[in-house]
């Protein structure tokens, strides 16, 4: 979501269109410091979060075009929209839908849950001439079934008056409704998680709200082979980040009404640990973790090691159009404890940060393997301030780490995992890529949705076709000739 596109006037762009475009910004740049006095300001501090650096992303510019992390090419003849994916407008009109952002109903350990004889993935989806109608909706199939036309639509799992009924004062404000996760719980319930995203109206002092937020879905099978949803309960907020001490809040990052800045708080996603409960999320470090602002771009930790690098560095960025967009830059992968009633526990400092780099690391996805875990985020080029990329540039980073609070560390020594430089334009460009382990292989399924939203009349956003992913340790590489089904979430090595 790219707050830097907005103009301070309520007449402004949706922000489900600016996240699904990632425009980016650039600004008259503030330049002049000095290598000699940016050195003698210099300070190291990490406050214990793993960081992204400018160095590592720097080098990662080298790995372009290894195949070992080139999402593969798809063959655009071949790609269909998901056809289930309609819905009738107050005048009756049936309206094909772009579906983007999904995420399957999962079990504790990351793996797709089964739910009496199905598959079931929630997504974002609505009217591909109206970028304000960004909703959740429920898609099933038949197990073992991977066609994409296998794909039912449940339709959207909720109803306007959800948000009232459930006597929340966040939910009230809702707009739209954006990613996050689905748990299917030991007692046999969804669980969802999802981000309630509040309205943006400079006069009302509403900047676009962002807020962890909770529901249990209920869903039975009315006739055979139909799934439908029965409403929701316990839909409430879980977290919109505090007293901004720990993850900045949207009161913070407008504070000085500057509409350059980009307030990130999303995209929450379950696991759990040695039995306690947890969400990560997308968000912006608070004031006691490394926050924006000038200071940030002599923090050495940021950079990477040694000096000469820092002053390197600094030198580029000093005389570049992005050390404006460096200073706002404080992206982080949060983490809250949450009890079993699914409220807050307790918050914890951000696993990953990556101040000076970027603001938007989107969509952490993170489970445990072999006694590691494995945390995933998206980013694109037109977000970062490092030389080499661009507005092509599409991002999946990847950490391991032996414990659930880090350090983490970056995968492919940089944190490449999967890289794609497609014109927007194009039919077979992807985004929102999601890493599922399976209970069977030790291959992985990765997701994502394709084209861009609203580019073409017959064209929808749709399900891309998923592919296999190897890792081990820290090292993982796209599986060549491992295309699967578009959409498909599980992957059995023995029908191979």
């Amino acid at each position: 979501m790219n707050f830097r596109n907005f103009a301070s006037k309520a007449t402004v762009a949706s922000l489900s269109a600016a996240i699904l475009l990632g425009g980016s910004f650039t600004p008259a740049s503030a330049k002049g410091k000095g290598v000699d006095e940016a050195q003698a300001k210099s300070y190291k501090e990490t406050y214990g979060t793993s960081q992204i650096t400018r160095e590592a992303m720097k080098n990662m510019v080298n790995q372009h075009g290894d195949k070992r992390y080139t999402v593969p090419g798809f063959d655009e003849s071949t790609i269909k929209n998901v056809e289930s994916a309609v819905k009738t407008d107050k005048n009756g009109n049936k309206i094909k839908m772009d579906v983007w952002d999904t995420w399957p109903l999962q079990n504790a350990d990351g793996t797709v849950a089964e739910y009496n004889g199905y598959h079931i993935v929630f997504g974002l989806a609505g009217d591909p001439k109206n970028p304000n109608d960004t909703f959740i909706y429920m898609f099933y199939k038949k197990a073992g079934d991977n066609s994409v036309d296998a794909w039912k639509n449940a339709g959207r799992v909720f109803d306007d008056n959800d948000k009232y009924e459930a006597n929340d004062e966040h939910l009230k404000g809702q707009i739209e409704e954006w990613s996050g996760s689905a748990l299917f719980t030991d007692d046999g319930e969804i669980r969802l998680f999802y981000t309630n995203r509040g309205d943006f109206n400079e006069s009302q002092k509403l900047f676009g709200k962002q807020t962890l937020t909770t529901a249990q879905v209920n869903v039975s099978e009315q006739q055979e082979n139909t799934l439908k949803v029965d409403g929701v309960e316990d839909h409430k907020s879980i977290y919109e980040g505090g007293d901004s001490k720990t993850y900045e809040s949207v009161n913070k990052a407008f504070e000085d009404r500057n509409f350059m800045n980009n307030h990130t708080l999303r995209d929450p996603h379950y696991i759990e640990d040695k039995g306690r409960k947890y969400l990560v999320f997308e968000a912006n470090t608070g004031t006691e973790y490394g926050y924006s602002g000038e200071e940030s771009l002599y923090n050495r930790a940021y950079y990477g090691n040694g000096m000469k690098f820092f002053r390197d560095e600094f030198k580029n960025l000093d005389n570049s159009d992005k050390k404006d967009e460096a200073e706002l830059a404080n992206g982080a992968i949060g983490i809250v404890e949450i009890n079993d009633d699914y409220t807050l526990k307790n918050e914890m400092k951000p696993l990953i940060v990556s101040n000076t780099v970027t603001d938007e690391i989107e969509r952490p996805n993170i489970f445990k393997k072999d006694g590691k875990f494995y945390l995933f985020t998206s980013t694109r080029g037109s977000k970062m301030t490092t030389d080499g990329v661009d507005d092509k540039d599409i991002y999946m980073l990847g950490y391991v780490s032996n414990s659930l609070t880090g350090p983490y560390k970056p995968m492919n020594d940089t944190g490449i995992v999967l890289h794609q430089d497609l014109d927007p334009n194009d039919v077979t460009w992807t985004y929102a890529h999601y890493v599922i382990p399976q209970k069977d292989s030790d291959k992985f399924v990765v997701t994502s949705y394709m084209t861009n939203r609203g580019f073409f009349e017959d064209k929808k956003s749709t399900f891309a076709p998923s592919f296999l992913l190897d890792m081990k340790g820290n090292k993982s590489s796209v599986v060549q000739n491992g295309t699967l089904e578009q959409g498909q979430i599980t992957y059995d090595e023995k029908k191979k």
